[in-house]
């Protein structure tokens, strides 16, 4: 007779965040799951998000940050992104939803009668369809990390927190509850300030949960005697309370982790044994970020920088993070700085502006949505390819490159994007055929060409060099392409077409020749997605050291 196997229950941590948003949930998710992973189990990690947006696709990056892709063409939270580069793995669609997502699955399955005639309730259902969608998450691995959005106490996240509890109550030995504070430092005062953190402790018990271990975000360590006062107030065991101080690098949070016996501490409360311990790599790599010195300078030139009075980062969080991993890779501190296109546009401002990129080593052009800032970046483009200053334009970049060259070398100045000019009389870059009928009913979200694509490189190309590799496959996000239509005019005009589709159909890469311009590559797939900071991607490495090269020419 044989004997029947015992599927062994997975394992949750969950992690919530008090007191202020922006406290950086995700690099304290990501931190523990790339420790738990080096214990020697197989972890997942997941985002639930409040909104009632069905995915990330249509969030204004300002407000929301940057959209992060899966290869199976899921929108996401920009923690994702995070996620994979800890964990060095790819994530799918399971890895995150939404609260729009919840409710929209739960009134599918009362119209389909999956309810068997009960009535639907939100407090019933609603906690019982995230619970489902958690143990997705965790097929087939031992631990699946759960980041709650948003803070405790705002009513958008009310469901997921109810669901937190019921699964706890169910499973009270799986179930783990990391709840991440923040511990102020008023000026006014010059002491660390511990009541807002226990404030948020005590709103978790109002919604019958304790957590199992605090991490205490702070400007700097945080000391024992605010430990104590936290563990005597809120019940929590001291030895489970961990400091988490600003540091040059979010790479080093884990190692700060291990250093307080966070990975121990937390398998032995889901009842685990730790099967190995490596770290080894990890500490290589951050040891690499500190002693790169070598300067090198990259100018972003983007339009999601500006929220009010103050400059955000968050909406081009990936392409940082790569041009980073590239550069410590190569022994370089990158030195980046943001320019607004807009500036570009205003003739008072543009001679200021190339003044100050004369100065820069290499000019990216990231992605972008709609008609505001193309002229801005069209000049951008247009400085960097007369000026020989390496330029790496990612989709929207690419897009804006093949315009300038259209524009200026091949004599077509009118010509456009269809998205920024729908009636431009040379529209060089089109709206993809299928893509239309999408345009004229409105179905914006989700219908766009997303997730992973083959791409098809040509040998003797700068694409070539950098990958080594006739084929590869790179994840996408966009509704325009290349207007084949002008293919063979601006390839007569010296513009070289890198990559493709497999068919041939779809231009995937264009660049310059070597002879012309030392680094002129664009891309309409996203490469930064696929930045790890263990393995930096090939066109970013290829870029920096163009770069590097660039700036001891200069000097």
């Amino acid at each position: 007779m044989s004997r029947k196997l015992i599927k062994k229950p997975i394992k949750f941590l969950f992690v919530s965040g008090g007191v202020i948003s922006g406290l950086g949930k995700g690099i304290t998710a990501s931190s523990l799951a790339l420790l738990l992973k080096s214990a020697g189990y197989k972890v997942s990690i997941t985002k639930t998000d409040m909104y009632l947006n069905l995915d990330a696709g249509t969030m204004n990056p300002l407000e929301h940050g940057e959209v992060f892709v899966t290869d199976d063409g899921m929108e996401t939270d920009q923690d994702l992104g995070h996620y994979e580069r800890f964990l060095n793995q790819d994530l799918s669609r399971d890895s995150y939803f939404t609260m729009g997502q919840v409710y929209w699955e739960v009134l599918q399955k009362e119209r389909r009668l999956e309810y068997n005639g009960k009535c639907v309730e939100g407090h019933v259902h609603v906690p019982e369809e995230i619970i489902r969608r958690w143990k997705k998450a965790g097929d087939n691995h031992d631990i699946v990390i759960v980041e709650i959005g948003g803070t405790v106490g705002e009513f958008q996240n009310m469901m997921c927190f109810e669901a937190l509890r019921r699964l706890k109550q169910q499973q009270p030995e799986n179930v783990s509850l990391v709840h991440v504070v923040y511990l102020p430092i008023p000026s006014f005062l010059g002491e660390m300030k511990s009541k807002p953190a226990q404030s948020s402790v005590y709103d978790l018990y109002r919604l019958g949960l304790q957590p199992d271990f605090l991490v205490c975000r702070a400007d700097t360590h945080v000391d024992t005697k605010r430990r104590q006062t936290i563990a005597f107030n809120t019940g929590i065991k001291l030895d489970h309370i961990f400091t988490n101080p600003d540091v040059d690098s979010i790479y080093e949070i884990p190692l700060i982790f291990d250093q307080q016996k966070a990975k121990q501490k937390i398998l032995n409360q889901l009842g685990l044994p730790p099967k190995k311990r490596n770290l080894t790599a990890w500490k290589n790599f951050v040891k690499s970020i500190k002693t790169a010195k070598k300067p090198v300078n990259i100018a972003i030139l983007g339009k999601y920088f500006n929220s009010g009075a103050f400059q955000l980062q968050d909406s081009y969080v990936c392409v940082i993070e790569a041009i980073k991993h590239a550069s410590w890779s190569q022994g370089f501190q990158a030195k980046i700085q943001w320019f607004d296109v807009t500036r570009f546009e205003d003739k008072s401002e543009k001679k200021l502006i190339e003044k100050e990129l004369a100065n820069f080593d290499g000019i990216i052009v990231p992605q972008g949505w709609g008609s505001r800032g193309v002229e801005g970046k069209l000049e951008a483009v247009k400085f960097a390819r007369e000026n020989k200053i390496p330029y790496l334009g990612l989709c929207f970049g690419m897009q804006m490159a093949v315009i300038e060259f259209a524009r200026n070398v091949c004599g077509l100045k009118d010509a456009n994007t269809q998205e920024a000019d729908p009636s431009t009389p040379h529209p060089v870059i089109h709206v993809m055929p299928r893509q239309k009928k999408y345009l004229k009913e409105k179905k914006y979200g989700g219908t766009i060409r997303l997730g992973s694509w083959p791409c098809k490189i040509f040998p003797k190309t700068l694409l070539h060099d950098a990958y080594n590799s006739n084929f590869v496959q790179e994840r996408h996000r966009h509704r325009y392409e290349f207007n084949n239509e002008y293919r063979e005019l601006l390839e007569k005009a010296g513009l070289i077409i890198s990559g493709t589709s497999p068919d041939g159909k779809l231009v995937e890469s264009i660049e310059l020749p070597k002879n012309i311009h030392p680094f002129f590559v664009a891309t309409q797939f996203h490469p930064e997605y696929k930045s790890r900071p263990l393995s930096p991607h090939p066109i970013f490495s290829s870029f920096i050291k163009a770069s590097a090269k660039s700036r001891l020419k200069s000097t």
